[in-house]
């Protein structure tokens, strides 16, 4: 029996499942590995065993494509029309939005984030799938006049059979980011989850069917990286793979689709992201919302506003604000709502105590938090919010993404110093800008080498707006039209008149 917090009460249909034996969905069935072998996803809050979890290999990933190849070629694409695609998708986010609470409970059993922010993570995620239920109507070619006397127009088709591999971060708002759109534009679907965070995605299998979408059309495998992920990275017959995750995996998906069949890439991967506040900021926004872009999601965000530099005249009141509400900030078993839940696993707990060591041991000054949460927390993969000053943008812990609640805080002194510092990373997925002066923050926008950039805000997300980062944050634009790019070929059909 899983042991939960006094007071709290899961949903029926949350207990039912966890005491389920826990499959994968291939070709309409719900089947064990075929190899017969497990692997463990736990509760990152007390280390206790969740599911086993069925660890899937060549063999089984093989059924799976074989499974999505048959739906496409002889189900999906000839007989179901954009609007039915459209009318599956919206009853999914029907069906999604009636086990809400189911949802958020899983999501926070096996990733650990608060209840309230799984709540917002679920309701994101039935929000991307009723956004492209719109769009499945709407992919469009267009005409092209030519210099003869011929008709061209071009036609938007889907790619086919496409490997979609998810992070354990937000584990079901990214299984919509990829699922949502290659749906709507007509592909077949081979998903795998973290193997750290697989149960949403297992349960959203069970909706899929529930919704009606022909047996085949989604696939759902689990597994690690190897072999599961390698074997969808180099399959023959998928067309595509899309991957959210870090940089170094990145490179070796691009290795594998190239090693194969040359499928399509589209990569989210790592940040490290600049958050600059100017000496003309409203301090008071500042300081409702800058130790939520340095520590949300107990830090594991690639969006994370992880080096954040304030202009000298203001510097050190915002660093003591942000140091008073990162104490404040409460820590516990995300099922009681806290502020921050634990890391997600005890290897990523030992990843971030490695980066903290090295902080100190290069010379940063470390102004709060720095070890593992002891007492009643000590069970469960618990750091308290990390602040290190520096003036050294060299050091380890600013240049290489954390993936914890570890926030480096450094002066600046002008506005050429600081675009040069924030755009002196490898990475460019997101950055911040905090200034009254709004020809600066155009400026500042102009400047910066990232994806995406806010102004006087920070973490703003919506289905309708691209996401994607810069240099090695990645290839591809994620969310609105743009993914529509992503899961479709375009076809020029020329005809002679």
């Amino acid at each position: 029996m899983i042991s939960i917090p006094n007071d709290i009460q899961l949903h029926d249909k949350t207990i039912q499942f966890l005491e389920s034996s826990q499959k994968m969905l291939i070709g309409g069935e719900w089947v064990s590995a075929k190899s017969g072998a497990t692997f463990p996803t736990l509760n990152p809050a007390n280390g206790e065993l969740l599911a086993e979890i069925p660890l899937a290999d060549t063999t089984d990933v093989n059924a799976a494509v074989s499974a999505a190849r048959k739906a496409f070629d002889s189900i999906w694409l000839p007989k179901i029309t954009p609007a039915k695609r459209a009318s599956l998708i919206w009853k999914l986010t029907e069906l999604m939005k009636r086990d809400l609470q189911v949802f958020m409970e899983l999501e926070t059993l096996d990733n650990g984030k608060p209840l309230n922010k799984a709540k917002y993570d679920v309701l994101g995620a039935i929000n991307h799938f009723r956004y492209y239920s719109g769009w499945a109507t709407k992919i469009e070619g267009a005409t092209i006049p030519v210099s003869s006397n011929k008709l061209v127009y071009t036609k938007k088709e889907a790619l086919g059979v496409v490997g979609l591999i998810v992070p354990w971060n937000f584990p079901l708002m990214m299984c919509a980011w990829k699922l949502a759109p290659a749906l709507a534009c007509g592909n077949c679907c081979i998903l795998k989850p973290a193997e750290q965070t697989p149960l949403t995605a297992l349960y959203l299998g069970k909706l899929i069917q529930e919704a009606g979408f022909p047996d085949g059309v989604v696939n759902i495998v689990t597994g690690p990286g190897t072999p599961t992920g390698e074997a969808i990275t180099s399959h023959m017959d998928i067309d595509k793979v899309s991957f959210t995750g870090s940089t170094i995996v990145g490179r070796k998906i691009m290795a594998a689709a190239a090693q194969s069949n040359l499928k399509k890439v589209s990569l989210e991967l790592g940040g490290k992201s600049p958050n600059v506040i100017f000496d003309d900021a409203d301090l008071k926004a500042v300081m409702k919302g800058v130790h939520w872009s340095s520590f949300y999601n107990t830090g594991q965000e690639c969006t994370l506003g992880s080096r954040l530099y304030v202009h000298r005249k203001v510097y050190d009141q915002v660093l003591e604000g942000l140091k008073v509400n990162a104490q404040k900030l409460t820590l516990a078993n995300g099922l009681t709502s806290p502020d921050l839940g634990p890391m997600v696993s005890e290897k990523q707990m030992n990843t971030v105590l490695d980066y903290i060591a090295s902080g100190q041991e290069e010379g940063a000054e470390l102004i709060t938090g720095g070890a593992r949460a002891t007492g009643e927390l000590s069970n469960g993969y618990f750091i308290p919010p990390t602040i290190f000053s520096h003036n050294d943008d060299q050091l380890k812990i600013v240049q290489e993404e954390i993936f914890g609640p570890v926030v480096s805080v450094s002066p600046f002194e002008d506005f050429e110093e600081i675009v040069h510092r924030a755009n002196d990373t490898r990475y460019g997925l997101a950055a911040a800008v905090w200034t009254k002066d709004i020809s600066k923050a155009h400026r500042f926008a102009n400047a910066c080498k990232a994806g995406t950039v806010w102004i006087n805000a920070y973490d703003l997300f919506d289905p309708a707006v691209p996401f994607g980062g810069y240099k090695e944050s990645g290839i591809g634009k994620e969310m609105g039209k743009s993914a529509i790019d992503l899961y479709t070929q375009e076809k020029a059909v020329w005809v002679a008149l």
